[in-house]
């Protein structure tokens, strides 16, 4: 057995990625590892009520009050959300034209997010909601940037013109839009409504007690800042991947056209080498390198590890799905490996594990099959520079750089795949 504890008051810093690391961290138990106490540096963002940063009863409270919306037939309520939103984006765009696939996708993102999680019609409080969010999430988006959750000392507000001055007046304007919402909701409820926020404000715990305005405020921001940029990068990696690779676009063809004219879009959710794609995207370049950090509690072995208390433990999703025993060539993009055989949640992870896996996974991955479907469906797309692309650090999470252009060199005729044009030549 290794002992790793610190030789001195530094804690220590292990990563993991073993399949029996992981179990071992994912299946711990509360008073061996603590996961809220290893997120502190996002209080600033996303408020002391955000479910990262709750420990015990207080984290299992939220999250059966959170899981409801985001399973089960709730996925249904949020199809023509989707399919919307992609068709108004995608509607903008006509043969021969050129787009920077990542802010593409985070536009439709961000557009998703706000029609289904907080119920927002397009209006003044939708689009300065979706301006300010823009503003706020896109300074912590360079490494920069993300320095300013990592460092205390760096958060110094001298004024609008600082960084950390800005950013406490940007998250103020959008505290201000959200109470403002919060507020007209309760004042007029409609029950109806199938949007998260509706759903979360009628949601009550054991004891009959609803979320308080805080509570809804820090998770209506914590589900905003977990699956904005996210999705917008997962989706514009699969995008690059179906345009750089011929054989693995001729076989996302091949099973969309297999489907008729208006798809139920469960079924379109269901499609194998779809959500192959969708997976082996996830695995290669994880959005995040690593699941939530622990910290150890009391004295534990890992693996053969003996750690000691104040340890922090972190859960590297890349190098887990970067194990060559576990995916031969894992440097190659292969969807077909997860049409082979199924993997475990302690060697494919890009949710996380444990109790902290992301709640809106499910969500995501419908979200992402939808407009990846949509998309690759109704456009012939060509990568507008053939050279392999390399992720990026976008603050806290990995994605392509904007330099990922694709370019509209034909149209589709829904999912029956008739070709209806091609541009001859290059046009930007």
């Amino acid at each position: 057995m290794q002992d790793l504890s610190p030789p001195d008051t530094q804690p220590a810093l292990v990563y993991f990625s073993s399949p029996k690391a992981l179990e071992d961290i994912f299946t711990a138990k509360p008073e061996q590892l603590s996961a809220g106490r290893g997120n502190q540096i996002l209080q600033a963002l996303l408020g002391e009520h955000g479910i990262v940063l709750l420990e015990g009863p207080a984290h299992q409270r939220q999250r059966q009050l959170l899981m409801p919306p985001f399973h089960g037939d709730r996925m249904r309520s949020y199809v023509q959300v989707i399919q919307e939103i992609t068709t108004q984006v995608r509607s903008g765009w006509s043969v021969g034209t050129t787009f920077a696939v990542r802010p593409a996708m985070q536009s439709i993102s961000l557009q998703v997010i706000l029609k289904a999680v907080f119920g927002l019609e397009a209006g003044p409080r939708a689009e300065q909601l979706r301006q300010v969010l823009t503003r706020m999430l896109d300074g912590f988006s360079s490494l920069w940037g993300a320095m300013f959750l990592f460092y205390p000392f760096m958060q110094q507000d001298w004024g609008a013109w600082s960084p950390w001055g800005r950013f406490l007046r940007l998250r103020q304007q959008v505290d201000t839009l959200i109470y403002a919402e919060i507020a007209e909701r309760r004042a007029q409820p409609q029950p109806e409504r199938t949007d998260i926020l509706t759903l979360l404000m009628a949601a009550r715990d054991p004891q009959g007690q609803p979320l308080s305005e805080v509570e809804l405020r820090d998770e209506l921001i914590t589900l905003l800042f977990a699956g904005h940029e996210t999705t917008a990068s997962a989706l514009a990696w699969a995008l690059y991947w179906v345009a750089f690779l011929p054989e693995v676009r001729r076989k996302l063809l091949a099973e969309i056209e297999g489907l008729p004219p208006t798809p139920d879009p469960m079924a379109i959710a269901r499609l194998p080498y779809l959500s192959a794609v969708c997976q082996e995207t996830l695995r290669l370049y994880p959005i995040a390198l690593s699941a939530f950090p622990r910290v150890v509690k009391q004295p534990l072995e890992i693996a053969g590890y003996a750690l000691e208390p104040g340890t922090l433990i972190m859960p590297s999703i890349y190098l887990a799905h970067h194990r060559p025993a576990v995916y031969p060539e894992p440097k190659q993009f292969r969807p077909e490996r997860f049409l082979e055989r199924q993997f475990s949640p302690y060697e494919y992870l890009p949710f996380g594990g444990g109790d902290r896996r992301c709640i809106g996974s499910a969500f995501a991955l419908f979200e992402m099959k939808l407009v990846l479907f949509e998309l690759v469906s109704q456009l012939e797309l060509a990568l507008v520079n053939p050279k392999p692309i390399r992720p990026i650090r976008r603050g806290l999470t990995v994605a392509p750089s904007d330099r990922l252009r694709l370019r509209i060199t034909g149209t589709r005729q829904g999912a029956t795949g008739l070709y209806e044009a091609r541009c001859p030549t290059p046009t930007t």
